[in-house]
């Protein structure tokens, strides 16, 4: 009963904070050290990453019609332009909003990728955690007051390759130091290239999908390589509870976040991480 209990809250955690610009690895890692969980258990390890996968979901089924419609337009397009319809309207295949996710995704796997011993060994440090939420809560809040006013890209159909890029890279720093948040990366890029507060969310969103589920499925890979856990039925209850809780919670901050971007900015969310980042680098000293 005691791991269902886990799973419930380490679940809400994921999904609570895995789409806010807050770091859902600091706090994942958080609550596993005030719950008392080993974090160099190879199933615990495996839990995170399976609530992620939850997460990844909440995505797709909020986002569903609109990554339909994507599908749908860029291969309409590419028949458009081979069979020479002159009178409908076309885009180059790589101004299209599904090919610019795609190419801010490989933007970031490919570094993260080569870099992966160096961001594991940096996963479970408390200080470099507070240290990224601190600076990047500084660095978002500065970001937002300065570069949102000027923001004349409003919607992800009018990106361009360059903005996408810029995004990508952006994101690395996220792999690199935990504690920073991806979300928070790919939302600060996006405002520093331009993109209106809802396009730098939406976008984040969308990127998160191919992002996440490599990096899911990568470290499932190595769980089932390098050190195979064995999974008990009990054991399977919990995953089926983490990961549906995080599906649950983070479809709801989906849709809250969407409407709040839309009217307020990202300061309340700058201002908890400074906050949150503070008290971790105070606690790691001591």
């Amino acid at each position: 009963m005691q791991d269902y209990l886990v799973a419930l809250l380490v679940g809400i955690v994921e999904g609570l904070t895995e789409f806010l610009p807050v770091s859902s690895t600091a706090h994942i890692v958080l609550t596993q050290a005030l719950l008392g969980m080993r974090l160099d258990d190879s199933f615990w390890k495996m839990f995170t990453v399976v609530i992620q996968l939850g997460a990844i979901l909440s995505v797709v089924v909020y986002f569903w019609q609109r990554l339909a419609d994507f599908v749908s337009s860029f291969f309409a397009n590419i028949r458009t332009k081979e069979i020479g319809d002159s009178d409908t309207p076309t885009i180059r295949w790589h101004q299209h909003p599904l090919a610019l996710v795609v190419i801010s995704f490989v933007v970031t796997a490919i570094p993260c990728f080569l870099m992966d011993k160096f961001i594991g060994e940096n996963l479970e440090k408390p200080l470099y955690i507070g240290l990224a939420m601190l600076i990047g809560g500084i660095a978002m809040l500065w970001i937002d007051r300065v570069f949102s006013p000027k923001a004349k890209t409003d919607t992800m159909e009018q990106m361009t390759m360059k903005q996408a890029i810029v995004i990508g890279a952006m994101q690395i720093l996220a792999a690199v130091f935990p504690g920073t948040s991806r979300s928070m990366a790919t939302i600060a890029g996006g405002q520093l290239m331009g993109l209106s507060r809802p396009a730098a969310l939406e976008f984040s969103f969308f990127l998160s999908i191919p992002v996440m589920l490599a990096a899911s499925g990568f470290k499932l890979l190595q769980f089932i390589i390098k050190s195979p856990v064995e999974v008990q039925a009990q054991q399977w209850i919990t995953l089926a509870i983490g990961f549906v809780t995080s599906f649950l919670v983070a479809l709801a901050v989906i849709a809250w976040f969407m409407q709040w971007v839309r009217t307020k900015g990202f300061a309340p969310f700058a201002i908890y991480r400074m906050v949150v980042g503070a008290a971790v680098i105070w606690w790691a000293i001591r």
